[in-house]
């Protein structure tokens, strides 16, 4: 058959969620390019895993507060899937690469803060706006928020914060980017099982019941729960999904 297959690249593609997502985009049939950011060990056994369900998978480092860098990395990333791939244009953007930081309101520091900012939302803008030059029209964007911009857990106003300015940032991505066909989508992800935020769902237990008992499927969300939304979007199945939020959380706060 000689018809290429799409491609989609995650960002913070090694572990934690972003690993689940390019796993479930894999298992849809499509390549995929992944980024770390320091773990290149990480990286290589999520290609592995990928090639293991028979489709092709190369791992970029990036650190996504490096903007000066970005052009120089969508360079690396055609020249790398003209090579591998035999194309030179990805057809999915998954802008999943992120931190946690749990402080309260009236002890976060602007160094927390600006952390946050460069990570959550300044290098997800301008990556994006880096990438458009290799994404496909008709290919398409997926952001990633969390259910914290609707519902408030003590801890997370400036994470949070981020989140709602990426929110928006999608909904203006959808509206100008459609002329080229490119739909944009932001996913939220409820209260999940991972590493992230230094395990503090994961780990803390008083913290996981409190989250299940609030969540209306009754448990704490895990990674599997998120991929194979994300998955989705990046399948025709999803053509007229645009400019939407679509929150991943079990039904977490009702």
């Amino acid at each position: 058959m000689s018809m290429k297959n799409k491609i989609a690249l995650v960002t913070g593609g090694s572990r934690g969620l972003g690993r689940n997502m390019a796993l479930s985009i894999a298992k849809k049939g499509l390549d995929i390019v992944l980024t770390y950011n320091n773990n290149k060990g990480k990286a290589n056994e999520v290609i592995k895993e990928i090639e293991n369900l028979g489709q092709k998978a190369i791992a970029i480092q990036l650190n996504v507060t490096d903007f000066g860098k970005f052009e120089e990395f969508f360079d690396n990333v055609q020249q790398s899937i003209q090579s591998q791939f035999g194309v030179d244009k990805i057809d999915y953007l998954v802008n999943n690469a992120g931190i946690g930081i749990h402080t309260p309101f009236s002890e976060t520091t602007e160094e927390q803060l600006d952390t946050l900012y460069n990570i959550q939302f300044k290098g997800t803008y301008l990556l994006t706006q880096n990438a458009l030059k290799i994404l496909n029209n008709g290919g398409g964007i997926i952001n990633v928020s969390t259910g914290l911009t609707r519902f408030c857990l003590n801890g997370f106003s400036a994470y949070a914060s981020m989140k709602g300015a990426i929110e928006i940032m999608t909904k203006y991505q959808a509206k100008e980017l459609g002329e080229r066909q490119i739909r944009a989508n932001v996913i939220a992800p409820g209260a999940i099982e991972t590493d992230f935020g230094g395990g503090v769902v994961r780990d803390n237990q008083d913290m996981n019941k409190f989250i299940a008992s609030n969540t209306a499927l009754g448990r704490v969300g895990l990674p599997d729960d998120i991929g194979s939304v994300v998955a989705f979007l990046c399948t025709k199945d999803a053509y007229w999904v645009n400019g939407q939020r679509i929150e991943v959380s079990g039904g977490q706060s009702l």
